[in-house]
């Protein structure tokens, strides 16, 4: 599911792909840890801030080991980095339903 709300005509550009990213490498997360579970995406636009919300449910199906495997294993972390070059902020851990999380806070006037 995706919800998105507010109006985006005013981010800038850094924090827009930024926050695109962040969905992207949530959403490979899932692709890859969580086959079958449900996902929800929530974008929500500030005058000051962008929030970025995923959230995904346990995997339902058996889990691809070379799939999981496949990557650097580093993408969090370098995406953690990204966005606090903007003055942001991630959170990313499971819940305690099994499910992950993965938040953004992005100023709109990058630091």
């Amino acid at each position: 599911r995706l919800h998105r709300s507010g109006d985006d005509a005013h981010v800038p550009v850094s924090v827009a792909r930024t926050a695109h990213r962040v969905v992207q490498e949530a959403l490979t997360n899932v692709h890859k840890h969580a086959p079958g579970g449900e996902v929800c995406v929530d974008v929500r636009y500030t005058q000051d801030v962008v929030t970025v919300l995923v959230e995904n449910s346990p995997p339902t199906a058996p889990v691809d080991p070379a799939l999981a495997a496949s990557g650097s294993g580093r993408g969090l972390h370098c995406l953690r980095e990204r966005v606090e070059l903007l003055g942001g902020r991630l959170q990313a851990g499971p819940r305690s339903d099994g499910g992950f999380r993965v938040q953004a806070r992005l100023p709109v006037v990058p630091a």
